[in-house]
């Protein structure tokens, strides 16, 4: 009996339950088609890639059975193995390979590197021996296998060797230069990721996402929003990663008319169903201080994982309603969906903000507790906050104590105890503070300037002196500050001190203007 294998993927992808596809593998075995070990080719690649773990179960148990293994099979399950998170299998499927002399080709390779990024930083030896074998076997110059390593190199923070192979590549295409510039970004180089990105003679819309998301690593926002704009002016459309980054832009800038025409544009293409594109949806409103819109999205979202839940908690908690965020808590602890370490990031800030030190104190000891959530530095720095922002600036430090002290590279929390005590006029905490950030010598302007001003307000002249001294004496100048508006669609940036904006004198001119008429006086 001859039966099509394009008839037979058909019918496999059909299935959606373990009996049907059962049911179809006794039914190719029964009609015993012709060459039936490799008519089950088709159906072992539907279900080891189906992303259902019952359908990958049952594929893994198909391969381990046949007597006859070709090479698009072991392609299939070191792919099906990748995907269900084993990437030791995928690797060792491709031994089993070798041992067994089946032909490798160049679809063995790209879900094989894949394979080797996912087993690092642990090893990245196995992923070298595979680029040795990549060269054996003659596939050295496939885009694909190429793009792998480049991805590869540059997750080992070895971005110079992936620049290497991607020189050394005389068939440079869209593949291999997006994954140029994603390994740039990824490391952090937006420069370099932007030279790749501006020479690559045709760029589709994973490029554009590639280049965006380097400047959000980097939150370069307002470089996302320009991007974007050049993207739609060359007339390529847009795919959800874009939208969602263009979304975070808007979310880190309040740019909220350009975050409503993303979400507008992906309702007309029907987008707007993606679990994370409503989830950075909800994220935008929220940030941009509509809270009734990010419910709204939020409440559409059939299934909500903790991302969504800890996007709309954070939301709300943002927006100042404290018992609001405590109440979502309840209804994601109820709804199955297990809180993470995000959860209680966004809780115990509610919290904080809203003074509800007991609430907050006793979250934190449930983590643990009853959600198994281990807590980490930054729950640590929201209970020291809690208390502190609340006057309790002895509970703290004893907080901190009790904690073993935190390390240097948690500054970030001493200052923010050191800022209480100036706030409460705590003196001789504030002043032990202080001795500890430079013993651990990571008292930057901010903290010497915070110091500076409660020994001053304390009437200590003497040690304010010093601090003053130690400002003048390493030449330390502190960031000005910054302000983004949104005007026309067109995002502004504004800097203390800072004259460069084409129409600084008109503004200037205006201020002055208004402070002239005396309306500020009101304010």
């Amino acid at each position: 009996m001859t039966v099509k294998k394009g008839l037979l993927t058909t019918v496999a992808q059909k299935c959606n339950t373990l009996i049907q596809l059962k049911q179809l593998h006794a039914h190719i075995l029964r009609c015993r088609i012709n060459d039936t070990p490799y008519a089950l080719a088709p159906l072992l690649s539907v279900a080891a890639t189906s992303n259902d773990a019952s359908f990958f179960s049952y594929a893994s148990s198909i391969f381990r059975h046949l007597t006859h293994r070709n090479t698009f099979m072991h392609n299939t399950m070191i792919r099906g193995y990748l995907q269900a998170r084993s990437p030791l299998l995928s690797v060792s499927c491709y031994l089993s390979m070798l041992q067994n002399g089946i032909a490798v080709n160049n679809y063995t390779f790209p879900p094989l590197v894949k394979a080797c990024i996912a087993l690092l930083p642990s090893s990245n030896v196995i992923g070298r021996l595979v680029h040795g074998h990549v060269v054996k076997f003659g596939f050295r110059d496939d885009p694909y296998v190429v793009s792998a390593f480049i991805e590869f190199y540059s997750v080992s923070r070895e971005v110079e060797n992936a620049r290497v192979l991607f020189d050394k590549t005389t068939m440079k295409d869209v593949v291999l230069g997006t994954a140029m510039v994603d390994g740039y970004g990824k490391m952090g180089n937006v420069e370099k990721a932007r030279e790749v990105f501006e020479q690559m003679p045709h760029r589709n819309s994973v490029s554009w996402s590639a280049m965006m998301a380097a400047y959000s690593r980097v939150s370069d926002f307002k470089e996302v929003l320009a991007l974007f704009e050049e993207m739609q002016k060359e007339g390529t459309k847009p795919n959800e990663s874009v939208l969602v980054t263009v979304l975070t832009a808007c979310a880190n800038l309040g740019a909220l008319a350009q975050g409503m025409w993303v979400h507008s544009y992906a309702k007309r293409f029907q987008l707007d169903s993606n679990p994370i594109f409503a989830t950075a949806l909800v994220d935008m409103y929220s940030k941009c201080g509509c809270v009734e819109p990010a419910l709204s999205v939020f409440q559409s979202i059939v299934d909500k994982d903790a991302g969504a839940w800890n996007a709309m908690i954070s939301g709300v908690a943002l927006n100042g309603d404290a018992e609001k965020s405590l109440e979502l808590f309840c209804q994601m602890a109820a709804s199955g969906t297990k809180p993470n370490e995000t959860t209680f990031v966004a809780v115990l800030t509610a919290c904080t903000h809203a003074k509800m030190i007991q609430q907050g104190l006793w979250l934190f000891e449930e983590m643990s507790s009853s959600y198994g959530v281990a807590p980490k530095m930054e729950h640590y720095a929201c209970v020291v906050d809690l208390l502190s922002r609340a006057g309790m600036v002895e509970e703290a430090e004893k907080f901190m104590e009790k904690m073993g002290g935190l390390a240097a590279s948690d500054a970030n929390v001493w200052g923010a105890l050191l800022n209480a005590c100036r706030i409460h006029k705590n003196i001789h905490v504030g002043n032990r503070v202080w001795k500890k950030l430079l013993d651990m010598g990571i008292a930057d302007c901010g903290t010497h300037v915070l110091t500076y001003n409660i020994y001053r307000e304390a009437g200590w002249e003497a040690e304010a002196k010093k601090v003053r001294s130690r400002i003048e004496d390493i030449g330390m100048k502190k960031k000005p500050g910054c302000s983004i508006i949104e005007v026309d669609n067109e995002v502004e940036e504004f800097l203390a001190g800072d004259h460069s904006h084409p129409q600084a004198q008109e503004m200037y001119k205006l201020l002055d203007s208004i402070l002239k008429m005396g309306i500020l006086k009101h304010f």
